[in-house]
């Protein structure tokens, strides 16, 4: 069974109910929806279409809505305004177009304190790096620009200023709504974008605090800012995203296989689920089949153990989306028979029910058992079990609540159950949980399992690891 997740971002290619269940099919196990995007009604209606077709095949299929975040952006252009080397190009933050020389190409910029936070001498990036601009002069109301390369200028482009701390709040009025969004409709994962420091993932969870349901947060790293308190942003998420567009933009790129490697590898450390994000199979938005790069790129992710590989332009508006899915999940299996970087050797286990999650992956590797069997009800005796990479054995986290099994759907060679718990006899619990994974030709008779669960002692019920021979 495939222990790497695969999470592909919705659009216009795969958001019809026929496609939703044809993706869940060839393998996706989170939905991103991404904000940027995504009107309201769309996503109430994305969300259902998803939920009805998890319970029609019995499975988790996790939600991830990702905010666009404090995104600067070019204002509107009635067409596309093409640019040169060498042309001079000014930004205004409001209607000064009667201050810059006649002719002269200009957009405005939807932030006010844009010329405040830009300085003289940088570079400004523009539509993911398509066009870069050096920064000649400023007034309060305008940047004037030298253009370094060619290129058009189309509407509400995104604008990257690499090194600058822009003044703009973690979450703005539209992420706040977004979110209250995504806890109507009970969305798995919330996504912060551009996270600067661990205030600002804070400052999401005061958000959700107060609502019933109750998402895992992800903080996304896209800027150099966050690469710097990576550690520390971690430890108050609860899962990361390596979102490489933004960050192969704001560094330098020589850094950014580097910068992948150390977060994957700090995850691993921490016991956080980790996902590596934007353009690994970017040639398929218009292409049947990935370069030999994209290929490595991938199997790369699932070497070093990432618990997520995710797609984006490939499945919103690509030609493939499908074929996207089947690539991914040849290639991770394969790279997964292979072996792995074992980053998780550098765990760092603090509480007695991690240590106890550590003898149950110890034994499963010793017994080579066919599954690690976990019951849980909130997920962190799956996630623990998760975070140590059992060598050989898939992960099966019996729940008796489904959001608990959705919020499991990120975890590295988890596959989440939903059943009926017997919380005073526990062995009949496992004896129904063995005989339905018998049933569904996971198991077989003759197999051992480790169980990770509850036993009663006494009067108490207590956490135990024991094999079990089916």
């Amino acid at each position: 069974m495939r222990s790497t997740k695969i999470i592909a971002t919705l659009g216009p290619a795969t958001d019809s109910p026929e496609m939703l269940g044809k993706m869940i099919d060839a393998g996706m196990n989170i939905a991103r929806l991404n904000m940027s995007h995504a009107p309201a009604d769309w996503v109430r209606r994305v969300v259902r279409d998803i939920r009805e077709h998890a319970k029609a095949r019995g499975i988790s299929i996790g939600i991830l809505l990702d905010t666009q975040g404090p995104a600067i952006r070019t204002g509107d252009v009635a067409a596309r305004i093409p640019i040169k080397v060498g042309d001079r190009f000014f930004f205004l933050t409001r209607d000064d177009s009667g201050t810059v020389p006649p002719g002269a190409l200009s957009t405005s910029v939807g932030y006010d304190r844009f010329a405040d936070d830009v300085e003289v001498g940088k570079t400004i990036i523009v539509d993911n790096g398509e066009i870069r601009m050096k920064v000649l002069t400023k007034t309060s109301t305008r940047v004037e620009c030298e253009c370094l390369t060619d290129g058009s200028m189309g509407s509400r482009r995104h604008i990257n200023l690499p090194g600058v701390r822009v003044s703009l709040p973690a979450l703005t009025d539209k992420d706040r709504a977004d979110i209250e969004l995504g806890l109507e409709v009970g969305v798995d994962y919330i996504a912060l974008s551009f996270v600067r420091d661990p205030a600002d993932m804070e400052q999401l969870r005061s958000l959700v605090a107060p609502s019933p349901h109750q998402p895992r947060l992800i903080a996304k790293i896209e800027h150099q800012f966050a690469v710097d308190h990576f550690e520390a942003i971690a430890k108050v998420a609860d899962a990361v995203m390596v979102a490489r567009g933004d960050l192969g933009i704001e560094c330098p790129y020589e850094e950014l296989p580097i910068i992948q490697r150390r977060i994957v590898k700090k995850c691993q450390e921490l016991g956080r689920p980790v996902i590596v994000a934007t353009h690994l199979l970017e040639s398929m938005i218009t292409n049947p089949m990935p370069t030999r790069a994209e290929i490595t790129d991938v199997a790369n992710a699932a070497f070093e153990q990432a618990d997520a590989i995710m797609l984006s332009g490939e499945t919103t508006v690509g030609k493939y989306p499908l074929q996207c899915l089947e690539v991914f999940d040849t290639i991770t299996r394969r790279i997964e028979r292979s072996g792995g970087a074992r980053y998780h050797e550098l765990a760092d286990l603090t509480s007695p029910r991690q240590k106890l999650a550590k003898s149950a992956v110890l034994l499963a590797n010793e017994l080579r058992a066919a599954a690690l069997i976990v019951f849980t009800r909130r997920g962190h005796m799956a996630r623990y079990a998760s975070w140590l990479r059992p060598q050989y054995s898939p992960i099966f986290a019996f729940t008796d609540r489904w959001p608990a099994a959705d919020a499991l759907t990120i975890c590295r060679g988890v596959h989440p159950r939903v059943t009926p718990f017997f919380h005073d006899q526990p062995e009949k619990t496992v004896d129904a949980a063995l005989a339905q994974l018998v049933q569904e030709g996971v198991l077989k008779r003759g197999d051992t399992a480790v169980i990770l669960g509850n036993v009663t002692a006494g009067d108490q019920v207590v956490d135990a690891v024991s094999p079990r021979t089916i």
